[in-house]
């Protein structure tokens, strides 16, 4: 008895992004979303992800949450901004939550 064929056949297959972020060519990155006092930003971008309601990054980026933000670089813009309100804002933890 014979071993079955393993191998695939071979076609040609033109493999595209389906990211809309990546169709445009803007780098995907972790955004960081401004906290009002009592809000919980865990459930707003919860919320954003689900409905896909656009949220407004400190950068002034408009975007919907559809990733975990710990497997991309976060923003650079987002991050200078956060440690300037770091700087004046006592209580502020060293890393935000973000998109």
């Amino acid at each position: 008895m014979t071993a079955p064929n393993t191998t695939l056949p071979k076609t040609d297959v033109d493999i595209r992004p389906t990211d809309p972020e990546l169709e445009h060519g803007e780098p995907v990155v972790a955004h960081i979303v401004r906290k009002d006092k009592g809000s919980d930003i865990a459930a707003i971008i919860l919320e954003a992800r689900i409905t896909g309601t656009p949220l407004e990054a400190l950068c002034g980026a408009i975007f919907v949450p559809q990733r975990d933000p710990k497997r991309v670089p976060p923003c650079e813009k987002c991050r200078e901004i956060y440690d300037l309100y770091r700087g004046v804002n006592d209580g502020l933890p060293e890393n935000p939550a973000a998109e």
